[in-house]
C-alpha cells in the first residue's frame, strides 16, 4: 500500500467567524492510499483550538508510514487499532488515514461505505447550512443567497437574540444555535426561552468544554435540547455527557476517524443521546465520508464543501439540505486535477 500525502489552502467564499476566530482560509491535509489499482481519500484540517496544524499531521504520519504502507488486508478496525497507539497525541492525522482506508477497503471489495456496514439511506437527516458571525446585514444576505431549510446560526455575541429575532423576519427555515462555547449558565437558560419563541430547534456547546457543573444545570433547566461539541472529544467523553447534554455532536477529526466515530454514535444511542455528525470546513473528501454516517444520525452538519469558493474534490451533492450519493464505491470522492 502506498501513502500520498497533500497539503491544500481551501479558500472560502465569505469570512468565516465565530465567537473565538475569524478565517479566510482552510489549511486543509488529504491522504491517499493506493494499493491493487484502487485509491481511497481521506482528510482533515488545521484547528487552531485543538492545536494541531497540516505540517505537524504530515509530521506525524511519515513518522509510521514504513507501518501504514506494510498493511495489506486489515479490516478497518485492525488496522484503526494498529495506527492508534502512534497517533493517539494527533487525532486530526489519524482521522484522514482511518478515512482513507475505510475507502479504500470499501471500494476493494466493490461496495459503497454505507453498503458495506449495511445502513440504509431512506430516512437520511438534512444538513444545515451555517451562517457565521458578522452584521446582521451580512447574515441575511448570506441566507438570501442560499435559501435552506435549516441554518446553523454561530453566535456568541451580546447581541444574540437581536440577530435571531432580525434573520426570523427573512426565513421560516428552522434554526439551529451554536454558540461555540460563548456563554453562561444564567444566559444559556435564559437565552433559551427567547430562542424556543424563535424557531430554534436545539443549541450547541453554548459554555466552555469542561463546565460540567454548568452543563448540568443547563440539562435540568434549558427549554431548548442541548446538544455537546467541545466536550464530546473522544470516546471516554460520551459517557459524560449523559444526563449533562441531550445528544453529542461527533465530529471525526476529533475523535480520530469513522472507525471510532461509528463506536461513539452506537454508544450514544445505548444511552438515549441524540446523535449528530458535524463537520470543520473540509472539501468534499470529509464530507462525503461524513455522509455516510447518516442513517445513524438524527441530525448532521455537513456544508463544508458549500462553504468553499472552489471544491477540490466531487463526491456527495447536496441541495436544499438532501444529500445525494456518488456512483462511486467507498466514500465516493475523487480528487481533482490529478
Amino acid at each position: 500500500m502506498e501513502l500520498i500525502l497533500r497539503a491544500y489552502d481551501l479558500k472560502l467564499k465569505h469570512t468565516f467567524t465565530i465567537s473565538r476566530e475569524s478565517i479566510d482560509n482552510q489549511p486543509s491535509l488529504i491522504v491517499e492510499l493506493k494499493s491493487d489499482g484502487f485509491s481511497g481519500f481521506g482528510e482533515a484540517t488545521s484547528n487552531p483550538y485543538y492545536k494541531t496544524t497540516v505540517p505537524v499531521m504530515m509530521a506525524d504520519l511519515n513518522k509510521i508510514r514504513s507501518i501504514i504502507e506494510s498493511t495489506t488486508d486489515e479490516t478497518p478496525e485492525m488496522f484503526w487499532a494498529k495506527t492508534h497507539p502512534y497517533l493517539k497525541e494527533d487525532m486530526f492525522a489519524l482521522c484522514a488515514l482511518d478515512m482513507a482506508y475505510n475507502d479504500l477497503y470499501a471500494r476493494k471489495k466493490g461496495k459503497k461505505l454505507y453498503e458495506l456496514w449495511d445502513y440504509t439511506i431512506d430516512k437520511n437527516p438534512l444538513t444545515d447550512y451555517t451562517i457565521g458571525i458578522a452584521s446582521i446585514e451580512k447574515m441575511v444576505a448570506k441566507m438570501k443567497e442560499l435559501p435552506w431549510p435549516i441554518y446553523k446560526i454561530k453566535l456568541g455575541t451580546k447581541e444574540d437574540i437581536k440577530i435571531v429575532t432580525e434573520l426570523r423576519k427573512h426565513t421560516d427555515a428552522i434554526f439551529r444555535i451554536d454558540a461555540n462555547c460563548g456563554w453562561g449558565v444564567e444566559e444559556t437558560i435564559n437565552n433559551a426561552v427567547a430562542l424556543k419563541k424563535l424557531g430554534v430547534e436545539f443549541l450547541e456547546q453554548p459554555m466552555k468544554a469542561d463546565n460540567w457543573e454548568g452543563h448540568k444545570e443547563v440539562f435540568k433547566h434549558s427549554v431548548l435540547p442541548v446538544i455537546a461539541d467541545e466536550s464530546c472529544i473522544l470516546e471516554e467523553d460520551v459517557a459524560k455527557c449523559h444526563n449533562h447534554f441531550h445528544g453529542v455532536n461527533v465530529k471525526l477529526v476529533k475523535c480520530g476517524g469513522l472507525t471510532p466515530g461509528r463506536r461513539m454514535i452506537q454508544q450514544a444511542k445505548s444511552l438515549g443521546l441524540k446523535t449528530m455528525v458535524g463537520c470543520m470546513t473540509e472539501s468534499s473528501v470529509g464530507i462525503s465520508a461524513i455522509a455516510h454516517l447518516l442513517p445513524q444520525l438524527d441530525y448532521v452538519d455537513m456544508d463544508g464543501a458549500l462553504l468553499l469558493a472552489e471544491d477540490i474534490a466531487t463526491g456527495v451533492t447536496i441541495k436544499d439540505g438532501v444529500i445525494s450519493y456518488s456512483e462511486l464505491n467507498g466514500t465516493g470522492v475523487t480528487l481533482n486535477a490529478l
